[in-house]
């Protein structure tokens, strides 16, 4: 089989394929990851080898990155190195399958690192079914500097994971988060961003240290977040305000300006095109639309409640979010147009309401593949994570702590990041957890962080 190559280009961040691609390995041999089943695979993977002491430094490198981000996940389960019976592995060879079948591996990584005379790295990776004595996959990356290593290993992991799963993989992307410092009474949060597994943290603005709520675009170029700012006409007095901020030039723009109102909870539609935001005025909070070209803005709830925290479906067609129109917070979903329609719990109406209960319901986030929407719920004074589906259906709690909240999807659908405070002056962290319930695992993000918001796969 011929390795399908990739090219990154300069800057390292987009991706053109050409060649020749196996059958996919889905329909041969795929890992269990629908439902609440669990069984995760047995896995193999190799230190790749290197054309040269540097090569093979930077191998070493990228095949742990590809080893945690596929342990990571509740899909697989590695092999452990000291098992491995055959030692001395060739890309351009076929591995001997006895050696692995025997230690249980289904299946095995094979790759290299070659560094050419341009100090372009060039990463080679080959999939095989052990069980089966069969190659699944072949796949070549180039890039212009082994900067690029860490990237690479992420695209690696997102092979292996969709050819195996049949799903699209995570590891390629990123987080964007708050991350907070100092003491209680001088609170600073931080816009920051870091990959997926937190490395390459960093802070992406100066002079901004009351951050809430960022939020992705579906571009991974566009940050929508909110701040709290003083108020241009009395600097004594604080006014939370949306920006829009874009990562590769650092602009940044207020979205909305009103008059004695505040703008908050903001969220991009699918197609970016669109904002989809909370008002507060007149002591009354309602959702709005912002179309980004033009400014334009379209009130979709005119209610006396609390109407916050709108999430887009993958389709935007339909919006989740939270209201108090029924006495406590709850989940409703409406059309994006605010148009009437056919309610899941009978009736029609232009809001439906999908949790019936007990706690309170906020913070709602459609999953990217439609068929769940994760919430944060109150009860008894504890703070958890639950999904439920958009009818109102299979509800079921994920995390139970002193304070876990602020849910945001994995590009894929399958992993769910939120904070938690283990307990009084804790002072937040990032966790992880899959959806189905297991494989919950801290996420370091160097030091405190709050408000995750995980982007689409990088392109």
């Amino acid at each position: 089989m011929k390795l399908m190559k990739a090219v990154f280009t300069a800057a390292g961040l987009c991706l053109a394929a050409c060649g020749i691609m196996s059958t996919p390995a889905a329909a041969q041999q795929s890992a269990t990851v629908e439902g609440l089943i669990y069984a995760p695979k047995p896995i193999a993977i190799p230190d790749f080898d290197g054309s040269s002491p540097q090569a093979t430094s930077i191998a070493a490198q990228m095949s742990e990155v590809i080893r945690q981000d596929l342990a990571g996940s509740a899909v697989f389960r590695l092999i452990d190195k000291a098992a491995f019976v055959e030692k001395d592995l060739d890309i351009n060879l076929a591995p001997r399958f006895p050696d692995w079948t025997v230690i249980q591996a289904q299946a095995l990584v094979v790759g290299n690192v070659v560094l050419d005379a341009q100090n372009n790295m060039v990463t080679q990776f080959r999939l095989y079914d052990t069980f089966n004595a069969k190659e699944l996959f072949a796949q070549q990356y180039t890039v212009p500097t082994p900067d690029n290593w860490r990237r690479v290993a992420h695209k690696v992991a997102d092979d292996i994971y969709s050819q195996l799963t049949g799903e699209q993989g995570y590891f390629d992307s990123r987080i964007v988060f708050v991350s907070e410092s100092g003491p209680v009474t001088d609170r600073k949060r931080r816009l920051a961003i870091m990959d997926q597994d937190g490395a390459n943290a960093e802070h992406l603005l100066s002079g901004v240290s009351s951050v809430v709520t960022p939020r992705f675009s579906p571009s991974s170029q566009t940050i929508i977040y909110s701040a709290y700012v003083p108020d241009s006409k009395n600097p004594k007095v604080t006014r939370l305000r949306v920006y829009l901020y874009d990562i590769e030039s650092g602009r940044q723009e207020v979205l909305s300006e009103v008059a004695d109102a505040t703008n908050f909870a903001a969220r991009f539609s699918p197609d970016g095109k669109s904002v989809v935001m909370s008002r507060s005025r007149g002591g009354n909070t309602d959702i709005y639309v912002v179309e980004l070209a033009r400014r334009t803005e379209t009130r979709l709830t005119n209610s006396p409640s609390i109407d916050t925290s709108p999430s887009y479906s993958p389709d935007g067609k339909m919006i989740v979010f939270t209201s108090d129109r029924g006495g406590s917070p709850e989940l409703y979903i409406m059309r994006s147009d605010g148009g009437n329609m056919a309610c899941p719990a009978g009736g029609t109406d232009t809001a439906c309401r999908i949790s019936f209960g007990a706690g309170q319901y906020t913070t709602p986030v459609w999953s990217p593949r439609g068929d769940w929407i994760a919430f944060t719920k109150q009860t008894g004074g504890e703070f958890g994570v639950g999904v439920i589906q958009p009818d109102g259906k299979g509800e079921r709690m994920l995390t139970d702590s002193y304070l876990d909240e602020g849910p945001t999807w994995s590009p894929n659908g399958r992993v769910i990041c939120f904070f938690r405070e283990a307990g009084p002056g804790a002072g937040p962290k990032l966790w992880t957890i899959d959806l189905t319930g297991r494989n919950l695992k801290r996420l370091d993000a160097h030091g405190d962080a709050s408000d995750p918001a995980w982007s689409p796969l990088l392109r």
